[in-house]
């Protein structure tokens, strides 16, 4: 990342000084190399945007993310469920097959089988 692209990330009125802006260019590179894939970019974008929040003194950004974390974990559970269940009623009476449901949901079939209680 070059630093006028940080600057303009930033916008005008982003509260940094001088060094700040420096070692949020260094976070920002530092970042990137941790997600090179072009399809990291909203991973890229929640770590830039954390540094810059702890670099402002916002700690209250870690109890933001890790509440998302809890609430993303709690919905992943539930979408689980509600998918094995399908899967349960679904597989057995030939409307899906394992590899079709696994394919449509997103999962391998291996954790269709698990659900399906064949492994």
């Amino acid at each position: 990342m070059q630093q006028y692209e940080l600057e303009a990330w930033l916008g005008d009125d982003h509260g940094l000084e001088g060094d700040q802006v420096a070692e949020l260019l260094r976070l920002a590179d530092e970042i990137n190399g941790r997600y090179p894939d072009p399809d990291d970019q909203p991973e890229r974008d929640a770590a830039l945007s954390t540094a810059y929040q702890l670099m402002l003194g916002q700690d209250e950004v870690i109890d933001e993310l890790a509440q998302k974390r809890s609430n993303a974990k709690a919905a992943e559970s539930q979408a689980l469920a509600g998918l094995r269940q399908a899967a349960l009623m679904l597989i057995p009476n030939e409307s899906r097959t394992e590899s079709g449901f696994a394919r449509q949901v997103g999962v391998d079939r291996m954790a269709v089988r698990n659900w399906l209680g064949k492994r």
